[in-house]
Order: structure tokens, then C-alpha cells, then sequence
């Protein structure tokens, strides 16, 4: 006969007012979690635009703008009233969309505008299971992997910054090279996506031509369809390639916005790009704005930067050949090193925005 020995749990000892603010942090992240979905569903149906400058409305006269259906509206404008996205009235049951929120949420030319980044944040929990496979067997996910609607995303969160910042602000501060723009320029985009940044020189540079170069040939048929559309088809074009097999050489600039630390080999990149510059050329490289150390990124920027890279930059770069994985807060140390490993003399910072910093590399 055997005698069951149960052993005693020992619990740790709480800190009632420590546990409480924790619970009351998690519960508000739950909150914006949800709401995030109500936000991007406000964005698809256009509740945002009807409500921007329109001054106070009640639930029922937004879906009369709409086209939707009342009892719904009313309780996604208290979902996003409690999140402090529109304003209530009580005494008159009413909900107004103040100015500064129609600028991040409704003006999708707005260099803040955000509802690209939820669209993002859906990508992320339609791949939670894909994910954890990836974390047991430390198997990277390509970008083409993940679920379609990120491409767009991506686009949607980026475009607006880059046609605020991008042709007034950095590529002036950037070593004569506006100059050279305007008189005509050989420009290359590596990793361009769905064609945004390379669009934007086009358009304000029309006598330079521009090669947007990305390894995902969905984005660059879309990247095609943009140029159409924006009538710079003639100077700006798109061809499916990796950041190592960039072709073409003399170039005066090349660009890397928002991709740098997604590759598998940043080095290389920088190698070839290093090769690919004309003599006097021009790097510039645009990537998120970070500290130096794990604690210098410890705020709500480094928390939205370390989800997005644990998700979707550092499975992309594991997914590559050598598998570097800098994630998006590598800092301007570590970058700086590369490019100077890669053949760089000189490297500083030229521009920054509360969300990038921007490098210029030399001979």
C-alpha cells in the first residue's frame, strides 16, 4: 500500500497595490485591443470621414451618413467615446470627432495618419498560431507568408509620413543631392513594397528616373499599378529583385526606407549597394527611430516597434540567407557599424521624425 504525498504551493507575496495597477495596465490593454478592431472597421466604413468636420452627431444621424445601421453605430461610438477617440455630450447624446483625431484617423494624407498601423495589428493576430511554431522551432516567415493584407497596410501606415518628410525635409538635409535630383538622377528604392516612396521622387523629380527593386512580385505588380496611376510610369519603374542583386550601377542614390533591418543580410545589401553607387553617390537609409539599449526603447514607441519586429521583421530576416536579424530597434550604432563594414567612410544623421531616423552614407 502507497501513501499519496501532496506537496504545498508556496504562493509568493503579493502586493495588493502592485497587483491592482498591473490588472488595471492589462485591462486597458484588453480594451484597446478590442477597440483597435472598431477602429479599423470605422475605417472601412468611412465613419471617421462622415464625422470629421461635421461638428456633433447622434448615433442615428452618422448612420444616415453612412449607410449603416443605427444600433450598431451607437455602440461603436461608445466604444470609441471610452477610448477617448470622439467626444460625448450627455445632455444631448451626441458624438463629435475633435480635429486632431480626424487628422490621424480620417486624412489619409495626414503624415500621422494611423489606421494603416491597426489594419497591421490584424495581420498580427491572424498569424498567432504560425507564430508560435515559429518560436519552438526558431524557423523564420518570410514576408510573402504572412496574411495578404498586411502589404496594404504597410503602404497605408508609411505613405503618409514619406510624402510629409521625404522630398522637404530629407532629401534636402542629404549632401547635394537634391541637386542632382533636379537635374537629373539615377535613383534605385530596395525593398519598395507597393511603390509609395519611389512614387514620391518621381513626382518631384520628374527628370530622374527611379528602379523600386523588391523580392515579393505581388507588391511589385501593385508597385506598377501605383506608377500608372500617379502618370510617372515613364520614369519610375519596378522589377522584382533581392536587396544583394540589386542590378544596374552609377547610381546617385539608393534608398532603403522602413526595410534595412528586415533583411536576412544587411551587410550584404550594403555591400552591394556600396558597389552599385556612382563615384560622388548617396545612401540613405530611413529605419525606426531607437535607443542604443533595451532600456532606452522601454516606452509605447519601442513596445508598438518590438511587437511589429518579434512578428513580422525578425521572422523575415531568420526566413533569409545569414539570418542577421537586427530588428527594428537596432539603433544608429549598430547600423552606422554595418555601413561602415560595407565600405561607408561616412555615416551621421541627417533627419528625424518621433517615429525615424534617417542616414546618410559616403564614400
Amino acid at each position: 500500500m502507497t501513501t499519496a504525498t501532496h506537496e504545498t504551493r508556496t504562493l509568493p507575496r503579493i502586493d495588493d497595490a502592485r497587483l491592482e495597477k498591473f490588472l488595471h495596465q492589462a485591462v486597458a490593454d484588453m480594451g484597446a485591443a478590442a477597440s483597435s478592431a472598431l477602429t479599423l472597421t470605422g475605417y472601412r466604413l468611412g465613419l471617421f470621414r462622415a464625422m470629421a468636420n461635421a461638428g456633433p452627431l447622434t448615433a442615428g444621424q452618422l448612420a444616415e451618413r453612412t449607410g449603416t445601421h443605427e444600433r450598431y453605430i451607437r455602440e461603436w461610438l461608445n466604444a470609441q467615446a471610452a477610448g477617448g477617440y470622439v467626444s460625448y455630450d450627455p445632455s444631448k447624446q451626441t458624438y463629435e470627432l475633435p480635429p486632431e483625431q480626424a487628422f490621424a484617423l480620417a486624412d489619409s494624407d495626414s503624415p500621422v495618419f494611423l489606421t494603416g498601423a491597426f489594419d497591421m495589428l490584424a495581420t498580427l493576430w491572424a498569424d498567432t498560431d504560425r507564430m508560435a511554431d515559429a518560436f519552438r522551432t526558431g524557423r523564420g516567415i518570410g514576408w510573402h507568408d504572412h496574411d495578404s493584407r498586411l502589404f496594404s497596410a504597410t503602404e497605408l501606415f508609411f505613405r503618409g509620413g514619406y510624402r510629409a518628410h521625404l522630398t522637404s525635409e530629407w532629401i534636402p538635409a542629404l549632401e547635394g543631392v537634391e541637386a542632382k535630383l533636379r537635374r537629373g538622377a539615377k535613383v534605385a528604392d530596395v525593398g519598395c513594397g507597393h511603390g509609395a516612396s519611389a512614387i514620391i521622387i518621381g513626382q518631384a523629380y520628374p527628370k530622374s528616373t527611379v528602379l523600386g527593386v523588391d523580392y515579393h512580385e505581388g507588391s511589385i505588380a501593385t508597385a506598377r499599378q501605383r506608377a500608372e496611376k500617379a502618370g510617372v510610369a515613364d520614369r519610375v519603374h519596378f522589377e522584382r529583385a533581392g536587396a544583394r542583386d540589386l542590378p544596374g550601377t552609377e547610381y546617385d542614390l539608393i534608398c532603403f526606407f522602413d526595410c534595412f533591418h528586415d533583411l536576412g543580410d544587411p551587410l550584404g545589401a550594403a555591400r552591394r549597394a556600396h558597389q552599385a553607387l556612382a563615384k560622388d553617390g548617396t545612401l540613405m537609409l530611413v529605419e525606426p527611430k531607437a535607443g542604443e539599449h533595451v532600456e532606452d526603447n522601454l516606452n509605447p514607441v519601442g513596445r508598438l516597434y518590438y511587437s511589429a519586429s518579434t512578428f513580422l521583421c525578425t521572422p523575415n530576416a531568420l526566413s533569409q540567407d545569414v539570418g542577421t536579424a537586427l530588428g527594428a530597434q537596432a539603433g544608429e550604432a549598430r547600423l552606422t557599424e554595418i555601413l561602415r563594414t560595407a565600405g561607408f567612410s561616412k555615416v551621421r544623421r541627417v533627419a528625424e521624425t518621433p517615429f525615424n531616423m534617417v542616414l546618410e552614407a559616403r564614400e
